[in-house]
């Protein structure tokens, strides 16, 4: 299993960063995961930060070194992840449950499943088309789609930032999952916070993704989102993968060392290694520390992986 990788977040003009994202891997399997905190509710940040930890840990127990039923456990796991932010609120006596949306994407043996619930959006694109898209849970979708609203209206609409479905809620969310994308070398996913899509229409994310590596995309992807917002701009996050398939030397065409190092190969790594980029506990305390990972952590990420690979490579010699 090979990918290229690469995920940035920035506060834009919002006092503390309520977006988060990671990725869990092991030598079969990849999780990528995306979470925007509600704003609207107290302390979404947290919300967001125990998604991803109960998502990432159910992942580390089950991925063996793949999940069996992937469609069952993203839905498993989103709803497990809905009650551990009310038992956070419950551990921590707040006067109400955090929320946050989710979007979540296991990639084993060729093949992406994914799940989400609220606005935080999967993409999947291949050869300048977009295959596959997340649909909002939003009250502006439920109207375009009964002929109510034109999708033109999607990001100016009143009713666009009031969703029906989230994790933390009074209710059980209804988790949707899509399954079954068969994946090609050269196809890209990108996740996304609200903050980005909302700025850039869907047809400039695609041409910033296809025109560029995905450690050059994300980047340019979020500075254009912060651009076009201005000062008031939501906090703005992407995780993006480009899927290389069986073998990095076989379907990459020519690359620099810089694209290179964005490169991650698990075909060598021991059957029960897991990483993740997903931090263990979040902060309860000032909350507006939490913040995304920055590149330092993933290259870190990366590089004891790198060493784990040629660990396991001297011992097979």
């Amino acid at each position: 299993m090979q990918f290229s990788v690469y995920q940035e977040s920035h506060i834009g003009g919002r006092k503390v960063n309520q977006d988060r994202m990671g990725y869990s891997f092991t030598r079969d399997a990849l999780l990528l995961v995306l979470a925007d905190g509600m704003g609207g509710h107290l302390r979404g940040e947290v919300a967001a930060t125990v998604a991803l930890q109960t998502i990432s840990t159910l992942f580390q127990q089950q991925a063996q070194p793949y999940v069996k039923k992937p469609q069952r456990f993203l839905e498993e796991a989103l709803l497990a992840a809905h009650q551990d932010i009310h038992q956070y609120r419950h551990a921590h006596q707040m006067p109400e449950t955090p929320r946050t949306t989710i979007v979540a994407c296991l990639i084993q043996h060729n093949t992406a499943t994914w799940a989400h619930c609220g606005d935080s959006r999967l993409y999947w694109m291949r050869g300048g088309e977009i295959l596959g898209r997340t649909r909002d849970h939003s009250h502006v979708e439920n109207l375009i789609a009964k002929g109510l609203a034109l999708p033109s209206e999607r990001a100016t609409h009143p009713d666009r930032n009031k969703l029906w479905n989230c994790l933390g809620a009074d209710t059980l969310p209804r988790v949707e999952v899509a399954g079954g994308a068969s994946l090609l070398p050269g196809d890209l996913l990108l996740l996304c916070s609200d903050g980005l899509w909302s700025m850039l229409p869907d047809d400039d994310l695609l041409r910033r993704m296809q025109a560029q590596t995905v450690v050059r995309a994300v980047p340019d992807m979020l500075q254009a989102a912060l651009r076009a917002a201005g000062d008031g701009s939501d906090n703005v996050t992407a995780l993006a993968i480009m899927w290389q398939g069986s073998s990095v030397l076989d379907s990459l065409g020519p690359t620099t060392m810089a694209e290179m190092s964005t490169v991650i190969s698990t075909e060598t790594l021991p059957v029960e290694l897991h990483s993740t980029t997903i931090r263990d506990t979040p902060a309860p305390q000032a909350p507006e520390n939490i913040d995304a990972f920055d590149d330092d952590e993933i290259e870190k990420a990366i590089a004891e992986i790198r060493g784990a690979i040629e660990k396991s490579s001297q011992i097979l010699k």
